[in-house]
C-alpha cells in the first residue's frame, strides 16, 4: 500500500512538473457544446465508475440586482428552486432524488447561483429530467411566496448575529458607491424586509434570468460528451432564450482612504485592508501575480506572518487575497489581533511590508517554490467529479468558458519578479484603500 502511495505521488509531482512546461492543469479534455437556445453545455469524461456530478451555473448573482429596493432576489431564488413544480412537487422531487443516490444541494454568490447534484450515473437522464423541469416549469403561490421570503428573513437575521457579518456588510457599503457589489449576496435589510411585498417583482426576475443564455450545464463522472450532449437537447432544447440584458453602473474610481468600523466587544479586535482590485482576467498576469504575491507577503510561511503571530504574538491570524469577481472588486488583508491597542501598530506593518515588496520583490527560490505550490496545490484539489465541475464552473461564471481554467494556471509559470514589483504597485495604493475595523472603541483608531 505504502508502494502505491509513493507512486502515485510521484506520478503527481511528475504531473505538475509537466503543467510546467505549457500542459492544462486539468489532464481531460473539456467538451463544449452550445445549444440552439444558448444554453452552452460541458462535459469531462471522469474515471469514476458508476458516478457523475450534474451541476447547473446561472451566471445571476447580488451583481445583477440593479434596481433599487430589489436586492437579494438570486439568493432567494436558490430557497425557491426547491419549493417543486406541478410535475415534481417538493416530495416527490426528494423521493426520485433518493432513488438516484443523489443529493442537490445550491448556493449562491456575488456573480453566480449554483445548482449541483452528484449520483448514479446510469441515472444521468432522470437528473435532467429534474433540473429541466424546475429550471422551465417553476412555478409558485403568492403564500408560497411569501413563505420563503420570510424563511429568507430569517436566514439574514442568523447571520446577522455574526459580528463579522456586520462588518462585512459595512465595508462593502463603504467600499462601494455605484456597482451593486456594494451588497451583499443576502442584499440590504430593509429589502429583505419589504421582499413579501414583491411577489410580481420576483416572476420578473425568474423571467429575466432563469434562461438559457444565463446558463451553463457541468456534467462529470462516467458519462460521454454525445450522451450528455444529447440529453442537454432532448431536456434543455425547447427552453427559450429571454431577451433581458442586465446592465451593471461602474464603480467610479476612489480618490481617498475610506473607514469602515464596527465597535464589538466580545470577539477579537480585527482588522482589514481593502485595497480596490481587478476584474477577472484570463489574458492578463494582474491576477496570478496578486496571488503568487499574496501567498508570499501573507502566508504562514511569511516573513510577516512570521514577525506577527510568532515573535511578536500581537496577532492571531493573518492572511490575504484576490477575490475572483466579474468586476473589479477587493484585494483584502486581514488580521484577527490579541490586543486592540495594537490596530495602528499592525496596520503599519503590514503597509510597511507591501512598501518593501514594491521594490525589492520576493526572493527567486521563493517565487519558484510559491508559483509551484500554488498550480500543484489546486492539482490536487481537482480529485473527484464533484470538485472538478465545481472548479470549472467557478470560471463559467467569470468568463462564459470553462477553458479560463487552464488559460489561467498556464500564466502562473510566467510570472516574475517585475510583474510582482509592478502589479503591487499598481493595486496597493492609499487612495484606492478602505480600512474596516472591530474592537471595543467608538472608532478604530487607525489611520
Amino acid at each position: 500500500m505504502k508502494q502505491l502511495m509513493l507512486l502515485f505521488v510521484i506520478c503527481l509531482v511528475i504531473g505538475v512538473s509537466a503543467m510546467s512546461a505549457g500542459d492544462k492543469i486539468l489532464p481531460y479534455p473539456i467538451h463544449q457544446k452550445q445549444l440552439a437556445n444558448g444554453l452552452n453545455v460541458v462535459t469531462v469524461q471522469f474515471d469514476s465508475p458508476g458516478l457523475a456530478a450534474f451541476y447547473i451555473v446561472v451566471r445571476v448573482g447580488s451583481r445583477n440586482e440593479v434596481e433599487e429596493g430589489v436586492t437579494g432576489f438570486a439568493h432567494f431564488f436558490e430557497h425557491m428552486m426547491f419549493r417543486g413544480t406541478d410535475k415534481y412537487p417538493r416530495d416527490k422531487y426528494n423521493e426520485v432524488l433518493k432513488s438516484v443516490g443523489a443529493g442537490a444541494n445550491a448556493n449562491t454568490s456575488l456573480d453566480r447561483t449554483i445548482y449541483h447534484m452528484t449520483g448514479d450515473a446510469t441515472k444521468l437522464e432522470t437528473m435532467f429530467d429534474l433540473e429541466a423541469d424546475r429550471f422551465m416549469n417553476l412555478n409558485y403561490s403568492e403564500h408560497d411566496f411569501k413563505t420563503e421570503a420570510g424563511a429568507v428573513k430569517g436566514e439574514y437575521t442568523k447571520n446577522f448575529a455574526s459580528p463579522y457579518q456586520q462588518s462585512y456588510e459595512n465595508l462593502v457599503n463603504t467600499a462601494f458607491d455605484k456597482h451593486t457589489y456594494k451588497h451583499t449576496t443576502m442584499g440590504f435589510f430593509k429589502d429583505i424586509v419589504d421582499m413579501p411585498n414583491q411577489y410580481k417583482y420576483s416572476l420578473e426576475f425568474f423571467n429575466r434570468y432563469y434562461r438559457p443564455e444565463y446558463s451553463t450545464i457541468v456534467v462529470v463522472g462516467d458519462v460521454t460528451p454525445d450522451q450528455v450532449s444529447g440529453l442537454a437537447e432532448k431536456y434543455f432544447g425547447m427552453w427559450k432564450r429571454g431577451t433581458y440584458v442586465s446592465v451593471v453602473t461602474p464603480e467610479p474610481r476612489q480618490d481617498t482612504t475610506r473607514y469602515s468600523h464596527l465597535k464589538e466587544g466580545s470577539i477579537p479586535p480585527a482588522l482589514s485592508l481593502n485595497y480596490k482590485g481587478p476584474a477577472f482576467n484570463d489574458s492578463e498576469i494582474d491576477m496570478p501575480a496578486l496571488d503568487v504575491m499574496s501567498t508570499i507577503l501573507f502566508s504562514p510561511t511569511s516573513d510577516l506572518y512570521k514577525k506577527l503571530v510568532i515573535q511578536e504574538q500581537k496577532v492571531r491570524q493573518l492572511s490575504g487575497g484576490a477575490s475572483d469577481t466579474r468586476d473589479p472588486y477587493l484585494i483584502s488583508v486581514d488580521a484577527s489581533l490579541v490586543k486592540k491597542e495594537d490596530l495602528q501598530y499592525v496596520k503599519d506593518e503590514i503597509v510597511k511590508a507591501i512598501e518593501s515588496f514594491k521594490q525589492t520583490g520576493a526572493d527567486e527560490a521563493i517565487l519558484a517554490k510559491t508559483k509551484s505550490r500554488l498550480k500543484y496545490s489546486f492539482a490536487m484539489g481537482i480529485d473527484n467529479p464533484s470538485t472538478i465541475a465545481n472548479s470549472l464552473c467557478s470560471y463559467v461564471t467569470l468568463t462564459g468558458d470553462p477553458e479560463s481554467l487552464n488559460r489561467l494556471y498556464a500564466m502562473y509559470d510566467t510570472v516574475t519578479n517585475d510583474d510582482l514589483k509592478r502589479i503591487t504597485a499598481k493595486y496597493f495604493v492609499p487612495s484606492g484603500l478602505t480600512i474596516s475595523t472591530i474592537s471595543a472603541d467608538e472608532q478604530g483608531g487607525v489611520k
